[in-house]
Order: structure tokens, then sequence, then C-alpha cells
């Protein structure tokens, strides 16, 4: 199976990749059709998954290569990452804060 996806050609796999995505996405948010009322804790339970999800995919795809591509500087390795990541933040509150300003009460 691998081998066939790789000898296609780069556009079409990743047209491939995007359509499995999009499908297995689609098919998790499907499941809300089938429910009426979803416990608290469940609903605390699966918001607990998603942030640790995500948490782990912000190191590994972004803290962990800043960290691994500052090695060669004159500053501490941890340096440009935490200076990256508390910009983000303070971005990320200044554009809701912006955001909050813009939109009637």
């Amino acid at each position: 199976m691998i081998g066939f996806f790789a000898d296609l050609p780069p556009v079409l796999q990743a047209l491939l990749a995007t359509l499995f995505t999009w499908g297995m996405t689609a098919l998790g948010a499907a499941l809300v059709f089938g429910t009426k009322n979803v416990p608290r804790k469940l609903l605390d339970s699966m918001l607990g998954f998603a942030a640790g999800v995500m948490i782990a995919a912000s190191f590994w795809s972004l803290l962990a290569p800043a960290i691994e591509l500052s090695e060669g500087g004159d500053l501490p390795v941890w340096v440009p990452p935490l200076v990256g990541f508390m910009a983000g933040g303070y971005s990320c509150a200044f554009w809701t804060g912006c955001c909050r300003t813009c939109t009637p009460a």
C-alpha cells in the first residue's frame, strides 16, 4: 500500500492525504449527530485529551525544532524558543482584546 502511494505524483499524494484527513475529521465530527445528551464528565475528559494533544503537537512541531536550531547561537538554547512562545501568547492576548473592543456586547 505504501509503495503504491509513494509511486503516485506528489500533487496526487497531497490530494489523497488531504481527502483522508478531511474524511477522518468529518467522521469524528459526525458523532455529534448520534448523541442527545453527553455527560459532563465525558466532555471534560475529551477537552483534557484535546488539550494534551495540542500541547504535544506544539512541543514536537514547534518548540523542539526551535531548541534544536538555536544550539549554535550565543544565547542559551531555551531563550529563543521562550521568546517566540511568549511573543505568540502576548500576540493572542492582544488580538483577543482588540476583537472584544470591536464587537458589540
